[in-house]
């Protein structure tokens, strides 16, 4: 029974995925032209093909594809004019695996390939609850702009503003931010079938920490995946780069 559910749970992930990715290709992150808020214009160049070749280690394609798409719609709404790296997390993922990733959107490279913990009210090893509000600790789900850092109670910091209203808006708020952290590694993962667990932020290896926050610092956007159908079906990142029916327009 426990093979089937997982077997369900992994053709469920894909479906979700490869509909989206369908409708969230958007034009291409490398088109730096400004695209005023409203405005249907598009670039000819089609993400799928200006990566074509690049090695992006063990991510899902079409999760790839949904981030960038949701980058290049962020730019077209002019919430971030020129973004220089994309990171995303697939919370679907265990927190076993190294589910974080980092591109380099001008040379198209990999920087990153990387373990990242999820909030402890979020589940043990695999992720499957995500909030907006404080004191749940849990981890939010959307895109994000990476903004300045701080040496805080956690060390070396990275604050994160959550672009999606009702999804990750309250990260400010809630100190949502990236870290490094003694309880993420290769050895603890393999000692107690997880990593540890934050109180909702994206904690990473102390060993990387430092040198990762510096590149994505204040010019990136972080894509944290999850097949919610909420906020598949909502996000205004998604889908026509307006918003979906029933969601928040722009």
């Amino acid at each position: 029974l426990k093979s089937r559910l997982q077997i369900g749970a992994g053709l469920l992930r894909s479906a979700l995925l490869a509909a989206v990715a369908v409708v969230c290709g958007g034009p291409s992150i490398l088109a730096r032209e400004p695209v005023h808020k409203g405005s249907s214009t598009a670039t000819a160049v089609h993400p799928r093909a200006i990566w074509e070749g690049a090695s992006l280690g063990a991510i899902d394609q079409r999760l790839f594809e949904l981030a960038l798409g949701a980058a290049n719609c962020a730019v077209q709404m002019g919430k971030i004019a020129d973004p220089s790296t994309l990171t995303v997390i697939d919370y679907s993922q265990p927190s076993t695996k190294k589910r974080l990733w980092v591109v380099d959107l001008h040379t198209h490279e990999l920087l990153f390939e990387e373990l990242v913990a999820h909030g402890q009210g979020s589940g043990n090893n695999m992720a499957t609850l995500f909030s907006n509000d404080a004191e749940t600790h849990q981890s939010s789900i959307g895109l994000f702009e990476t903004k300045n850092t701080y040496i805080g109670k956690k060390g070396y910091s990275l604050r994160l503003e959550g672009l999606e209203n009702g999804f990750n808006d309250h990260a400010m708020e809630r100190a949502i931010v990236m870290h490094g952290a003694p309880y993420v590694s290769e050895a603890i993962a393999q000692t107690q079938g997880r990593l540890g667990r934050s109180w909702g932020c994206p904690a990473l290896r102390e060993t990387v920490a430092h040198h990762l926050i510096d590149r994505v610092k204040e010019t990136g956007l972080v894509f944290a995946y999850y097949p919610d159908p909420k906020w598949l079906g909502t996000s205004q990142f998604l889908g026509n780069c307006v918003g979906n029916p029933g969601a928040t327009g722009v």
